[in-house]
């Protein structure tokens, strides 16, 4: 793949797949991952334009699925001028009025790994970030680049409630990853934080917010589907999803 830098210089890109194995989200299926060679240059012409053909940043590593026999990851993003909020956002919205919200760059902070290891720990027991770890905190959010930031959410008596791993890209912003307090659910603070990124990429004038992957079949990412319009990329083409998306064998 050949892209173009800021100056103007060809770039040639290099990918590496993945050997098949067994898939996180969906059993009895086998997946393979398309890597950005960890060791190529990574600019934000090249990363922007990467996000736009359905890539996700994980830590330093930029990826897509790659699947043969099986294409039910779909990227997902909001054309946040066109977002209209659904009932019950709007409540979650009023109802988190209260929280201060500070962006940060992408450094360690104590305080927000205790609340990512109390996390995972709750509400991800059976997931691949299970047991988490300092390093491996580090290596998924901390990554010292212009683009990245960490934005945190406090009550009015500055308790920590939610850290929200964003991306500001030309053309968007990318929800990277989201963690907050268990025992907040009466405020959905992880839909609370993908409406405050939906304003955020409104008034610094981005055109989309991008969610990372959707499956249908996946009961976790039902969250991401109820941001409309949402829009899902298709054949290399942005599309409007349906309301009755096609579930993908």
């Amino acid at each position: 793949m050949t892209s173009q830098t800021p100056d103007d210089r060809a770039l040639t890109l290099r990918f590496y797949q993945t050997l098949p194995h067994a898939c996180s989200y969906l059993q009895e299926q086998e997946a393979c991952t398309l890597f950005l060679d960890p060791n190529q240059a990574v600019t934000l012409s090249v990363y922007d334009q990467l996000t736009h053909l359905g890539f996700r940043r994980s830590g330093r590593h930029l990826y897509r699925p790659h699947c043969q026999r099986c294409n039910a990851c779909q990227s997902v993003r909001i054309p946040v001028k066109d977002f209209q909020p659904d009932r019950q956002q709007k409540k979650i919205w009023k109802r988190n009025q209260d929280l201060s919200a500070r962006v940060l760059p992408a450094r360690f902070v104590a305080e927000h790994y205790l609340l990512y290891r109390r996390y995972i720990e709750t509400r991800h027991a059976d997931g691949d970030m299970y047991p988490p770890s300092e390093s491996q905190y580090r290596s998924f959010l901390m990554i010292d680049q212009p683009w990245t930031r960490l934005v945190e959410f406090r009550d009015s008596q500055q308790r920590l409630l939610a850290v929200a791993a964003m991306d500001r890209l030309p053309q968007g912003l990318s929800a990277i990853y989201t963690f907050f307090c268990p025992d907040q659910a009466r405020r959905s603070l992880g839909t609370y934080a993908i409406l405050w990124q939906i304003q955020e990429a409104q008034q610094s004038a981005r055109g989309h917010l991008y969610l990372g992957y959707w499956i249908a079949e996946c009961s976790k990412m039902n969250y991401k589907s109820k941001f409309k319009p949402l829009e899902v990329l298709k054949q290399n083409r942005w599309q409007p999803m349906t309301d009755k998306p096609t579930k993908t064998p």
